[in-house]
C-alpha cells in the first residue's frame, strides 16, 4: 500500500514559508492537495483582528483547501518557545485568550483539530505547578474544541530539538490525553502521533502505533534524519504509515518536513499527484 490510500494534508507553517501566509493555500491547491494544516500563524499576538482571520479564511477558500489542524497559540514557533499552556504569567493569560479565537476561526472553516503544545520548563518554578496549569488550560481547550465538534491534539516532540519541553515520549504525551479526557469527561483529547519526533526519540515505532492508535487524532511525518521529505533519510515512512492503516487509523497524515534548499513544491516527487489530493 505505502503512500496511496492516506489522506495528506501539507503543512504551510514549514512548507512554501517562502510565500506570504495568504499565498500559501494556493501553492499547495498548484501542487495537488486539497487540505492544509497550520501553526498559529500569528506568533505575535493570540488575538489577532478579525480582517486578519478573515482574509486567511478567504484565502483557504479562493483556493478549495480544507484545513484539517491547526495549532493554538504557542508562542514564537518557530523559534524557542515549544507552547504556552504550561508557562505561567503573561504566557498562559496569552493562551486563554486565544482558545474562543482559534476555536472560532476553527468553526468557522471547518477544521475539527486543535493542536495545544504543552511548552516549556521554566527555571525556577515547579514542574508539579506547571502541569497543574497545563491541565487547568487543556481542560478549558477540550471544551472549547468540544463546542465546535473538534478534537484537541497532544503531541510529543523530540528530547534533542527541544530538550526543555516535559512531553518527549509518547507515553508522556498519552499521560496528558487520559488525564485531559477524565477531568473532562468529554473523550476529545488525543494524541498527535509525530514519526519524526518519536523516532528522534529513539522509540519503538511500531510498538508505538499498535498500542497508541486508538489514541491517536492526527499523524504528522517527516524522515530522519534531517526532517526531510520521505525518502530522504532513512525512515520505512510508507511501512509506518501501513501499519497505522492495519491499526485502525483513518486519519489524517500532515506533511510537516522541510523542503530543504529547493521551492516547496518541488519536494513532493515521492507522492504521485494522483494521490494529494484527499479523498
Amino acid at each position: 500500500m505505502g503512500y496511496t490510500d492516506q489522506r495528506f494534508n501539507v503543512n504551510l507553517s514549514i512548507l512554501f514559508t517562502e510565500l506570504p501566509l495568504l499565498e500559501r493555500p494556493a501553492a499547495a491547491a498548484a501542487a495537488g492537495f486539497t487540505a492544509v494544516e497550520l501553526w498559529w500563524p500569528w506568533i505575535e499576538t493570540p488575538t489577532p483582528d478579525q480582517s486578519e482571520l478573515d482574509a486567511l479564511k478567504k484565502a483557504l477558500e479562493d483556493a478549495g483547501t480544507q484545513l484539517v489542524g491547526l495549532n493554538f497559540y504557542a508562542g514564537q514557533l518557530p523559534g524557542p518557545d515549544r507552547g504556552a499552556l504550561s508557562v505561567p504569567g503573561e504566557e498562559s493569560d496569552r493562551f486563554r485568550a486565544n482558545i474562543e479565537v482559534a476555536a472560532g476561526f476553527a468553526a468557522s472553516v471547518g477544521c475539527k483539530a486543535l493542536n495545544a503544545l504543552y511548552g516549556n520548563r521554566v527555571d525556577g518554578v515547579d514542574p508539579a505547578a506547571q502541569d497543574e496549569l497545563a491541565l487547568e488550560n487543556l481542560v478549558l481547550a477540550a471544551r472549547a474544541a468540544d463546542r465546535i465538534g473538534a478534537i484537541l491534539l497532544i503531541e510529543a516532540l523530540n528530547k534533542p530539538e527541544s530538550p526543555r519541553y516535559p512531553l518527549v515520549s509518547a507515553p508522556a504525551a498519552i499521560e496528558v490525553v487520559d488525564k485531559v479526557n477524565a477531568a473532562t469527561g468529554l473523550g476529545n483529547a488525543k494524541f498527535l502521533l509525530d514519526l519524526y519526533h518519536l523516532s528522534m526519540n529513539g522509540e519503538d515505532l511500531p510498538e508505538v502505533i499498535e498500542k497508541y492508535t486508538a489514541k491517536t487524532g492526527h499523524v504528522q511525518i517527516a524522515d530522519n534524519p534531517g526532517r526531510g521529505a520521505p525518502g530522504t533519510g532513512d525512515l520505512d515512512l510508507a511501512g509506518l504509515l501501513d501499519l497505522l492503516k492495519k491499526a485502525g487509523y483513518e486519519g489524517w497524515v500532515g506533511l510537516e518536513y522541510k523542503a530543504g534548499d529547493r521551492p516547496s513544491a518541488e519536494s513532493f516527487e515521492w507522492l504521485p499527484r494522483p494521490q494529494r489530493a484527499a479523498n
